[in-house]
């Protein structure tokens, strides 16, 4: 029988207003109607959603944000998949160094990665700057496509690939018409993890940027510095929302895949 415990529950509920709070200020001050961001509001206001579209920096860098984290996805699938593949299904001298080498960009603090990179490639080999930000974003999303894609795997029966090839399929057809339509759930999750991160990136995009090009975050932390009305406020609510939505859509994924293998 459960029996409830007071002190356990005020605790949690102290957490959970720890952790909440801040982001529950954030989105009702987004609707102050005055020019400057305070708590609480002096009234209701949908202007400063508004000014979001209004403001043409704020749309620009929106755009580079989606382009640059929607071809740095497509790269790191076409590199993550057959390197998740090779590492869950092929034995091989050095497999655990090279795990390890692809999954490094989780352990790596983000400012000493994203200072490398602007040393070797910007600096050394001199790409540009959209191609140097389109490279970072790459090298971050890669371990997320791999870890997600990876577990997808490890719950694949590799039998069924080995029934095929046995039937006279050849090992390229398997794999895009067995392997891949099995494991697309933890695909579609990893592309969105991925996108996640590479969108919402402070640390790399702080180096890789330049004069003409810039994300998101890194507009809003420069719009922080000169204005101080809700405006950022509102997009933060905007990106919250985002964020929420595609970690649903992500936690049902991998909890179908998780279930349908058992």
């Amino acid at each position: 029988m459960k029996t409830k415990n007071p002190g356990l529950a005020l605790f949690s509920f102290i957490v959970y207003l720890f952790l909440l709070g801040p982001l529950l200020i954030i989105a009702v001050t987004s609707f102050e109607p005055g020019t400057v961001l305070k708590f609480p509001p002096t009234g209701f206001s949908l202007k400063w959603y508004h000014n979001i579209f209004d403001v043409e920096m704020f749309m620009s860098t929106f755009k580079t944000s989606i382009i640059v984290s929607l071809l740095g996805n497509v790269i790191a699938i076409l590199l993550g998949v057959p390197a998740a593949y090779a590492l869950n299904r092929v034995t091989f001298r050095g497999k655990d160094t090279l795990n390890a080498v692809f999954l490094s960009p989780l352990l790596i603090p983000g400012i000493v990665l994203g200072f490398t990179l602007l040393k070797y490639v910007v600096i050394t080999f001199h790409f540009p700057i959209y191609t140097s930000l389109l490279i970072g974003h790459t090298i971050i999303m890669l371990p997320f496509i791999i870890r997600v894609i990876g577990s997808s795997l490890a719950n694949f029966d590799f039998a069924v690939e080995e029934a095929a090839l046995s039937l006279g399929s050849s090992r390229l057809a398997t794999f895009f018409k067995v392997v891949l339509p099995n494991i697309k759930s933890g695909i579609i999750a990893s592309v969105l993890l991925a996108f996640l991160e590479s969108f919402n990136n402070v640390d790399i995009s702080l180096f890789m940027t330049g004069p003409g090009v810039s994300t998101l975050p890194i507009q809003m932390l420069t719009y922080v510095e000169n204005y101080f009305d809700p405006t950022i406020a509102a997009i933060s609510v905007l990106l919250m929302l985002i964020t929420a939505v595609f970690m649903f859509v992500i936690e049902r994924l991998l909890g179908l895949t998780y279930f349908t293998k058992q």
